[in-house]
């Protein structure tokens, strides 16, 4: 039976990874920061150890003990950790990091794997764990584990776009944000579709800024989860792969997703910059409606990923699954909330 290790098994991303291996015969090993990440979610099948992935000799140290045949890193976001992992996972069959969209910096649409600028880093961004230095910071990762495949480690990169979909308990604990976290300042960011779930359960009346065409691509979890097995299992070596859905929908199409999982019918009501500024709203007040930091489309080149067999999950599929998990939580993406009472303010006006 092959070895698999997974760092970070335990947040959104690793959990559905874990899942995914189990589910395709692996021998499975979650590193994991405390016992309260996952005692909430077991999963038969798991061992669990508890490793700072921040402590390099802790880690080298629980790596030696377990001997993994392959290592999917989801918990790796300063440059600093990824020299550490490539040269402790030199000798595994395979070790992937799992990237991210956020990586590029260039405005192009698509943005292809390599061909695309990625950000520059610089040492002063090295010790930020906000989301300004969070593009920088895993693209630094993304050139270390890629330049690591000269050296013959079998290293590759994933890049997700925006995540969506079914949570577990266990993912959807916050209170464990610290010095590894992807981005501290937004600790709830990937709770991001609970806000329109909320909205659409609620009020059949809703503010769409812009003309609905705001582009933030997107992929579904579990997708992602395959995504990290299959080029872990025929990715090449010093190569990065995009993950993201096969169709790219605007923010209205995702929005008509959510309605038909919720068998409901919504008035989306448009509003622009400045109609929006007048009840003291601004179009990024509304979630999802452009990838953060820019009002351009943020679209990824699927074409490499899918070139080894991987495809992406129906849309309506993937909706419905994060739709009907986001309801029997107890989230509703408050934190996102631009102010309901200025939404009905704005409604009002516009409808007399």
């Amino acid at each position: 039976m092959i070895s698999a290790l997974v760092i970070g098994g335990t947040g959104f991303v690793g959990h559905h990874t874990t899942a995914e291996l189990l589910d395709h015969g692996y021998e499975v090993t979650v590193f994991s920061r405390g016992v309260r990440d996952y005692l909430s979610d077991p999963r038969d099948g798991v061992s669990y150890v508890t490793v700072d992935r921040t402590d390099a000799d802790s880690l080298e140290s629980a790596a030696e003990r377990v001997d993994p045949d392959i290592v999917i890193d989801n918990a790796l976001f300063h440059p600093e950790h990824a020299r550490e992992a490539v040269e402790i996972f030199a000798d595994v069959e395979a070790y992937v990091y799992v990237s991210s969209g956020g990586v590029y910096d260039a405005h192009e649409i698509p943005k292809r794997e390599d061909e695309t600028t990625l950000h520059s880093f610089s040492a002063e961004q090295a010790g930020d764990n906000t989301m300004r230095t969070y593009g920088p910071r895993k693209a630094e990762c993304d050139r270390i584990v890629r330049a690591a495949a000269d050296r013959g480690v079998a290293a590759t990169c994933v890049r997700p776009t925006m995540v969506y979909g079914p949570k577990s308990a266990a993912s959807s604990d916050t209170s464990l944000v610290g010095s590894i976290s992807w981005a501290a300042d937004l600790p709830e960011l990937q709770d991001h579709h609970d806000y329109w779930i909320d909205r659409l359960d609620r009020y059949d009346r809703v503010v769409v800024p812009g003309d609905g065409t705001a582009i933030w691509h997107r992929v579904y979890v579990e997708d992602v989860a395959r995504a990290l097995r299959i080029v872990a299992e025929e990715g090449t070596p010093g190569e990065a792969y995009n993950a993201a859905d096969r169709t790219v929908f605007t923010m209205e199409d995702v929005i008509d997703l959510i309605a038909e999982s919720l068998d409901t019918t919504v008035e989306v009501f448009h509003a622009s910059r400045r109609e929006l500024a007048e009840f003291g709203l601004e179009p990024d007040d509304f979630v999802l409606y452009h990838h953060l930091g820019s009002d351009y489309p943020h679209v990824l080149s699927t074409c490499k990923l899918s070139s080894l067999g991987w495809d992406s999950t129906p849309p309506a599929v993937a909706m419905e699954r994060t739709v009907e998990e986001s309801l029997a939580s107890e989230r509703d993406g408050s934190m996102f909330d631009p102010g309901r009472d200025a939404e009905e303010r704005f409604l009002d006006a516009v409808t007399g």
